[in-house]
């Protein structure tokens, strides 16, 4: 069976580590070098970081900000550095980032999107009041440009042909890059405009832990992307999605983004995610002048194979430009569900650091999920944009597997309270998360409820309500 789990192709791995061999000299880059971004860093311990992107929206219209103007996100940012300090981070002349003196960071996405990346916390508790706080000193800092900080899903108004891209760089290159790609990169605009998410960044300490880990965060990733669709207006319409955003991602490479294959391994381990990544094309490459420059068309394995400058530093540019649903570095980054309204962004990184933290319940949650085959994870993904806590994975539907997933993470923080790592209120930023198992009705059909009730299809009500 061609996708039969567990599957180690030994021979194949052979024939990889054979690429990175050049001319029969010195390989280009040792095995070790490969591995080394996909390592711990010593003495690591669990911490909690959190990443929230929003939109900067007028609102009156709900339309994104533009970059450049006098209340455009380049303002903002520059209204960061001024204000907060830091230090300003450039694409070419392109402000696109403040690293904040504490080592948080505001940076820009690439259709106007702000996104605020905490410092590693020791738990959810303290990384959330760190978030909220910082949150609300944007927002404060962005109605003085008349605009409003909204978290979430997506970029729920505004045309995607009167977005104004951010002017870095790279940025172009990768939309030339999806281009050039045909019906697998036809969304990628939509991703890069519109998208957006909150996203947990957690540890592991070791080979051991980074297989148990990885292994129940790939199998749980569709069940977690269902209970969380919150993206359902688009350019001010519905379209029948519960989730533009998960829509969109199915056409923005597959290769390298959404399901991680070698994740559904029972033995995952570094070696098969360096495999895994050899395969696929490195998207571009920056070069000591600061210039971004578009990467030859061939995976990286054959880079490597016909020679590659500067080859550690790309291959670290490389691990970078892969967006699976978790995306493995010194760190566990779990991407792939639609950001939760404001009110609930704990919601997300405690469901996460309950599954993960607690060896009892993340062992649980791989039982429970981890018998599912790639393609049913496929099929899972291609129905949930539509169908929310109604899409089926293999046979099994998503919502029982979801309240079983809820209650195994609030197992996990509790035991985590219990043992002085969390604050005692921590569980209870999976109390709306649980009630959308219990009743069905996901962030996104609240939303659409009041998009045509309360709000009457008003964009200003919509904002004025989610906004922070």
């Amino acid at each position: 069976m061609a996708e039969r789990i567990g599957e180690r192709a030994v021979t194949e791995r052979a024939a990889e580590r054979a690429v990175t061999e050049h001319a029969g000299e010195r390989p280009v880059m040792e095995r070790a070098e490969l591995l080394a971004p996909l390592t711990p860093p010593p003495g690591a311990v669990e911490q909690v970081g959190v990443e929230v992107e929003c939109g900067l929206l007028d609102p009156a219209t709900g339309i994104g900000a533009h970059y450049s103007g006098p209340r455009g996100v380049r303002a903002v940012l520059e209204a960061v550095a001024e204000h907060w300090g830091g230090e300003p981070e450039w694409d070419d002349d392109c402000l696109t980032g403040v690293r904040l003196p504490d080592g948080s960071t505001v940076t820009l996405e690439h259709g106007g999107q702000i996104e605020y990346s905490s410092t590693p916390g020791p738990g959810v508790g303290k990384t959330m009041d760190e978030v909220r706080a910082a949150l609300a000193r944007l927002a404060d800092l962005a109605a003085g440009f008349g605009l409003a900080l909204v978290p979430g899903g997506n970029l729920p108004f505004g045309r995607l042909a009167d977005v104004e891209w951010v002017p870095m760089s790279r940025g172009a290159l990768m939309r030339q890059y999806f281009a050039d790609l045909g019906p697998g990169g036809a969304r990628a605009p939509h991703v890069m405009a519109h998208s957006l998410s909150t996203q947990a960044t957690l540890d592991f300490l070791d080979p051991a832990d980074l297989t148990r880990k990885l292994r129940m965060q790939t199998a749980a990733a569709p069940v977690i992307s269902a209970l969380l669709v919150n993206s359902p207006l688009h350019e001010g319409r519905s379209g029948g999605l519960l989730s533009h955003r998960s829509w969109a991602w199915l056409r923005m490479d597959p290769r390298r983004a959404g399901l991680l294959p070698p994740g559904l391994r029972p033995d995952v381990d570094a070696e098969d995610l360096v495999d895994w990544a050899l395969d696929i094309p490195l998207i571009h490459y920056r070069t000591d002048d600061g210039r971004y420059h578009r990467a030859p068309d061939r995976s990286f394995a054959e880079l490597l194979r016909d020679g590659l400058d500067d080859a550690p530093r790309r291959w670290a540019a490389h691990l970078s430009q892969l967006w699976t649903d978790t995306r493995v570095r010194h760190t566990l980054e779990l991407r792939g569900a639609d950001g939760p309204p404001h009110p609930h962004l704990g919601a997300l990184p405690a469901l996460w650091t309950g599954l993960s933290y607690h060896r009892e319940s993340c062992d649980a949650a791989w039982e429970l999920t981890g018998h599912h085959s790639a393609a049913e994870h496929r099929a899972a993904r291609a129905e949930l944009p539509t169908r929310g806590l109604d899409t089926r994975l293999g046979d099994t539907p998503v919502r029982p597997l979801a309240a079983e997933l809820l209650r195994l993470a609030r197992a996990g923080l509790d035991a985590r309270v219990a043992a002085g790592l969390e604050p005692p209120h921590v569980p209870g930023y999976l109390d709306p998360l649980d009630e959308i198992a219990a009743t069905g009705r996901t962030f996104a059909q609240q939303a659409l409820a009041r998009w045509s009730g309360e709000f009457g299809s008003d964009a200003s009500k919509y904002v004025a309500a989610y906004r922070i």
